[in-house]
C-alpha cells in the first residue's frame, strides 16, 4: 500500500512539473509571437475603459474691458475703474484698450479724464488734473469744454479730486450731466461718463460716488473703489 500512494505522488508531481513547463513555453512563444508594443497598447486601452471620462470644460472666454456680460454687436464697451488707497491708480477703458492707467503712465491723483471721438471710437486726448496740489481747475475746465462735438468723456478720481475744483469747473462737469460734482468731498471715489453733442442712452449708468467715511473707508483715509462699465449704442442710436 504504502508503495502504491508513493507511485500516485511521484506521478502527481510529474504531471505538475509536466504542466508548468508547458505554461511556460506557451506563454514564451505568446511573447514572442505578440510585439511588445501591442502588449502595452492593450494594457493601456483596459486601463483607460477602468478610468472614468474626464471632461474638461473650456476656458470662459474673455470679454472686453473685462465685462461680466458681453456687449451687443454694434455697441461699445467701457469701463471706468477709480483709484483705490495710495498705490492703485484710476483705470478707464474702451473697447478693450486701456485709455488711462499707472501701466499707460498717464494716470495721477485729481481726477482722471479721457475723450474719445464717439464716431470712431478713438482716443481724442487724456489727462489727469491734481486737485491736491497746484493750480489745475483752469485747465481741466478748458479741457472739457473744447472737447469736440459728438465726444464721449470719461472721468474718474484717484485720492482727491475735490480740495481744488472751483466752481467754474463743477459747472463745467455739472452742464455734462453730473448729479455728484457738487457733493464730492476729500478723497471720494468717483467716476462719471458723459456725452457732448448727443444723448447717452437713459438705461446707461452714468455716474457712481463713494464718499470718504473713517468709519468705513477700506483704505484707511481712502473710501473703496467705485467703478461703472456698460455698452454705448454706436452712431445710429445717437440723439441730438
Amino acid at each position: 500500500m504504502m508503495v502504491r500512494a508513493g507511485c500516485n505522488n511521484f506521478m502527481k508531481l510529474g504531471g505538475f512539473i509536466f504542466a508548468s513547463v508547458c505554461a511556460w513555453y506557451l506563454g514564451s512563444l505568446l511573447a514572442y509571437m505578440i510585439p511588445e508594443d501591442s502588449l502595452a497598447s492593450t494594457f493601456d486601452s483596459l486601463q483607460n475603459i477602468a478610468e472614468k471620462p474626464k471632461i474638461k470644460a473650456p476656458p470662459p472666454k474673455r470679454l472686453k474691458c473685462d465685462h461680466w456680460s458681453p456687449c451687443l454687436p454694434g455697441s461699445y464697451a467701457y469701463r471706468i475703474l477709480s483709484g483705490g488707497g495710495l498705490k492703485t491708480f484710476a483705470k478707464i477703458c474702451f473697447e478693450d484698450q486701456l485709455l488711462i492707467s499707472q501701466e499707460n503712465k498717464n494716470a495721477g491723483r485729481g481726477i482722471n479724464i479721457a475723450i474719445v471721438d464717439y464716431n470712431t471710437g478713438k482716443l481724442v486726448d487724456a489727462k489727469y488734473f491734481d486737485m491736491w496740489e497746484g493750480e489745475f481747475s483752469g485747465p481741466m475746465t478748458n479741457f472739457i469744454r473744447n472737447a469736440p462735438q459728438r465726444s464721449l468723456l470719461l472721468m474718474v478720481t484717484h485720492d482727491d479730486g475735490s480740495t481744488k475744483l472751483t466752481e467754474d469747473a463743477k459747472k463745467a462737469i455739472a452742464d455734462l450731466g453730473s448729479k455728484e460734482i457738487r457733493n464730492l468731498r476729500f478723497r471720494s471715489s468717483w467716476a462719471f461718463i458723459a456725452a457732448k453733442g448727443f444723448e447717452l442712452p437713459d438705461s446707461i449708468q452714468r455716474e457712481k460716488v463713494n464718499h470718504s467715511d473713517k468709519k468705513k473707508n477700506r483704505y484707511g483715509g481712502w473710501p473703496a473703489e467705485v467703478q461703472i462699465e456698460g455698452c454705448i449704442p454706436k452712431n445710429e442710436q445717437a440723439q441730438f
